[in-house]
C-alpha cells in the first residue's frame, strides 16, 4: 500500500525549502550592501561637486538594493548591491575627469582674464583724461563701460574666493560670467574682442 504524503505537508516542505534558499542569500546580500555603502561614502564627497547627477543614480541604486533586502529578497539585493562597486568607480573615474576639465578651464581664465581687464581698466583711465570721447563712443556708453568694470571686479573677486575654497565648479561658472561681461564691455569701448574670449 502506497503512503501518499499529504498536500499540506508537500507544501511546507518547499515552502521550508525556499526559506533555506533565501536565508542562504541573507548574508552575502548583507555584506554586499555594506561593501556597496563603504565604497559610495569614501566616493560621494568628491564626487559631488563634481558629477551630482550620478551620485543621485548612485543613492538611487543603493536605496533600491536596501529595499529589496527590507523585503527580504535577498536574491535581488544581492545582485543589485553587487552591481554598486562598479558604478562608484565609474563615478570615481567621471569626477576625476571633470576636476581636471575644470582645472584646465579655471587655469586658461585665471591666465587670461586678468590681463584683458587690465588692458580695460588702462583704456578707461586714458578715456577718463581725455577732453573728448572717441565718435564711436557716446558718454552714456562710458558710464555703462564703468559699470561693467565695476562688476568684472566684483565678480572676479568671488570667483577667486570659489576657487580658494575648493569649489571648482562654481569658480569656473562665475568665471564663465565675468568672460561674458568682459567681452560685453570690451566691445562697447571699440576694443578688440581676444580669440581665448570669443568662444
Amino acid at each position: 500500500m502506497r503512503h501518499h504524503i499529504p498536500t499540506v505537508a508537500v507544501l511546507v516542505l518547499a515552502a521550508a525549502v525556499l526559506l533555506v534558499g533565501c536565508s542562504s542569500d541573507k548574508g552575502p546580500a548583507e555584506l554586499a550592501i555594506k561593501a556597496a555603502e563603504d565604497a559610495f561614502d569614501a566616493a560621494k564627497a568628491e564626487a559631488a561637486k563634481y558629477v551630482p547627477d550620478q551620485v543621485k543614480a548612485v543613492e538611487s541604486a543603493l536605496a533600491a538594493a536596501k529595499d529589496k533586502f527590507a523585503k527580504n529578497d535577498y536574491k535581488a539585493a544581492l545582485t543589485e548591491a553587487g552591481a554598486i562597486p562598479a558604478k562608484v568607480k565609474e563615478l570615481t573615474a567621471a569626477a576625476a575627469a571633470k576636476k581636471e576639465e575644470l582645472t584646465k578651464a579655471w587655469g586658461s581664465l585665471s591666465e587670461d582674464l586678468p590681463k584683458v581687464v587690465e588692458a580695460i581698466q588702462s583704456r578707461m583711465d586714458i578715456l577718463a583724461k581725455a577732453k573728448k570721447l572717441p565718435a564711436h563712443l557716446t558718454a552714456e556708453t562710458f558710464e555703462q563701460a564703468k559699470a561693467g568694470l565695476a562688476a568684472i571686479q566684483q565678480q572676479w573677486g568671488q570667483a577667486q574666493e570659489a576657487f580658494q575654497g575648493a569649489n571648482l565648479t562654481d569658480a569656473v561658472a562665475k568665471a564663465g560670467g565675468v568672460k561674458a561681461k568682459v567681452k560685453e564691455v570690451l566691445e562697447a569701448l571699440g576694443m578688440p574682442v581676444p580669440d581665448a574670449l570669443k568662444s
